[in-house]
């Protein structure tokens, strides 16, 4: 699926969150198109399956005729030896269509089942080879709630809806074509409900699928919301908004409720209408078979397997149209699973180059989040091979932003950005990956082994490189009194652990990933002043021999590098060491004296 052809879901839900770029919803057309991709390998299989429940069907609907010739028998009086042939084979075909049926569903569920999880690792694929910009524009709540809760409803859907729909759909097509076979007058009246029907499912589709396609987007919307104010909830309480942020979490949870209310709303006149078409298509199928027996065209035991084909038509049609229910929902995320997962891979020069050593030069980059408002403005800067180089300034600087450009996680809007000499569009997003290596202070622990939780960074690192990158950050000796060591579970749910080992983990990672560029950004904030030396000391040794750009929450960090740089609202506006910039009485020797006397 190509970028053009995807849609942008803020031209058409309203419920999309102001300012927010989500990741794209593929059309109707791509969504049918990648089930066909992902169906191609079982085609056979899918084969097998429909043709196990084309079947079962086709047995459960010898009952009927079955019950007329018993009807006929009895009318005729021919005894009860004429009974038991027929209510044999009813048992006969009952136990047939069941072990048929069974079967067919549990292949098709089977077949769902593989291609759901072809989908979702395509999905994860997709979503790992996102630019970080992308992400950050759609927010953590729109890629959260696709693989979380839209993964889920087209799961419940794959065991239930699919197989539902299914066999609804071959019970009614041979349903029909027997009652054809009875007297074609038969199936000419049972058709009087089809237009009340596909009028009802036509209006239900029309009205509910945007209906439905909005709740998602609703639901993304107060997800990210949720994970801005809980996981902002120390700001919101220093900034006295908490009521702000209460009045939005209200504000998108009504959106969210309101949509789900129309949808049962939706429902409730759609069940009304299906009624109203089961009433007219059986009365149909009673006065004509009346009017067929009195004239002798057929018999009663025939009018009445027609009245029984007729009513076991309820049943299948109810399960479709109802289904179309979960259909719809489905329908919408899986759109949105494919949305992401036919997302095109970011693409890597046709010819690359190497980075001659570790040094990173800036030449007048300038950034805007938006356009009217620039954070970075014409900055320029040279870091040599294996130089340490502090960033400091008040917050809202731009020091992140320029650590993240670097990084390649943004594209500067003016300007270029270049690692051992060759820029970043001719590196591409694996090598820049392999070149330089960004550690945040938000370090998640991943749910598996230690050792695994590591081996993120270099997959056939041996346990004795494990250790010794432990070792660097000095990790080893709590590693070593973990119950299993290395191999302890860590993560949600398992062994926790500290937020400075956490980051002693993160730091570790960066060791055995060895790039010759590593970044910083304030990794050592939130372990407390206890854990905080521990970090920096850890950092130090971390970054041996890289070139490295520290973004300083703790003005320690700059004492030890060998340059500074100050950021200004978003300007360069010094540099030099950190004596020397003290000594000139500007802004960083401003930083310091007040640094120094909350120290004291």
């Amino acid at each position: 699926m190509s970028a053009e052809s995807s849609t942008d879901v803020r031209d058409v839900h309203p419920a999309a969150p102001a300012g927010r770029m989500l990741l794209p919803v593929a059309s109707g057309a791509d969504t049918v198109a990648a089930v066909r991709r992902l169906l191609r390998p079982y085609r056979w299989r899918a084969v097998v399956t429909l043709v196990v429940l084309i079947a079962g069907s086709g047995v459960g609907l010898l009952v009927s005729p079955l019950l007329g010739r018993i009807v006929d028998a009895v009318v005729e009086e021919a005894g009860s030896v004429a009974i038991l042939g027929p209510a044999t084979a009813i048992a006969v075909a009952a136990v047939m269509a069941g072990l048929l049926t069974t079967t067919g569903t549990a292949m098709l569920v089977g077949l769902g089942e593989r291609l759901l999880a072809s989908l979702r690792e395509q999905f994860v694929e997709r979503a790992l080879a996102l630019p970080l910009e992308q992400v950050e524009q759609a927010g953590d709540g729109d890629l959260t709630t696709r693989v979380t809760g839209d993964v889920a409803v087209v799961g419940e859907a794959v065991r239930g809806a699919v197989p539902k729909l299914t066999k609804a759909g071959l019970t009614i097509a041979l349903t029909l074509v027997a009652m054809g076979a009875l007297d074609w007058r038969f199936l000419a009246v049972a058709l009087l409900a089809v237009p009340i029907q596909i009028h009802t499912a036509r209006w239900y589709v029309r009205s509910a699928g945007p209906v439905y396609a909005r709740q998602r987007v609703a639901e993304g919307a107060l997800q990210q919301q949720l994970l801005d104010t809980i996981g902002g909830s120390a700001t919101v309480r220093a900034f006295q908004l908490a009521d702000d942020h209460v009045d939005r979490v209200r504000t998108r949870s009504t959106t969210a409720v309101d949509l789900v209310l129309r949808g049962i709303h939706l429902m409730t006149r759609f069940y009304a209408r299906l009624n109203l078409a089961e009433f007219v298509g059986l009365a149909a199928v009673l006065v004509t078979g009346f009017l067929l027996v009195a004239n002798r065209s057929v018999t009663p035991g025939e009018a009445t397997a027609a009245a029984l084909y007729f009513h076991s038509l309820f049943g299948p049609i109810s399960s479709a149209l109802v289904t179309i229910d979960d259909a719809l929902a489905s329908g919408a995320s899986l759109a949105r699973i494919v949305g992401v997962a036919e997302l095109p891979v970011p693409g890597e020069p046709d010819r690359k180059a190497l980075p001659r050593d570790g040094s990173v030069k800036v030449a007048d980059v300038r950034h805007a989040y938006r356009s009217d408002h620039p954070v970075l403005h014409g900055v320029d800067l040279d870091i040599r091979a294996t130089e340490r180089v502090a960033l400091v300034g008040a917050s809202g600087a731009g020091k992140t932003t320029l650590a993240k450009l670097i990084a390649g996680v943004h594209r500067p809007a003016g300007g270029s950005i270049s690692l051992g000499g060759v820029g970043l569009d001719e590196l591409g997003p694996a090598l820049t990956r392999r070149t330089v290596t960004l550690v945040t202070q938000e370090v998640h622990v991943f749910v598996g082994t230690l050792a695994d939780d590591l081996r993120l960074a270099q997959p056939d690192a041996t346990d004795e490189q494990l250790r010794d990158a432990l070792a660097t950050v000095d990790a080893l000796e709590w590693v070593d009194e973990l119950p299993d060591g290395l191999d302890t579970v860590v993560g949600e749910g398992a062994h926790p652990l500290t937020a400075t080992q956490a980051q002693q983990l993160a730091l570790a990672r960066l060791v055995l990933a060895d790039p010759p560029v590593a970044i910083l950004d304030e990794a050592t904030a939130e372990a407390g002043s206890t854990g905080a030396r521990v970090l920096e000391a850890a950092a130090d040794r971390a970054l041996a021999g890289r070139t490295a750009l520290v973004v300083a929450h703790r003005l320690t960090q700059a004492v030890s590098a060998d340059r500074v740089v100050v950021l200004d609202a978003g300007r360069m506006v010094e540099i030099g060491a950190h004596d020397a910039l003290v000594a000139a009485g500007g802004h960083y020797a401003a930083l310091w004296e007040a640094w120094s006397a909350t120290r004291s």
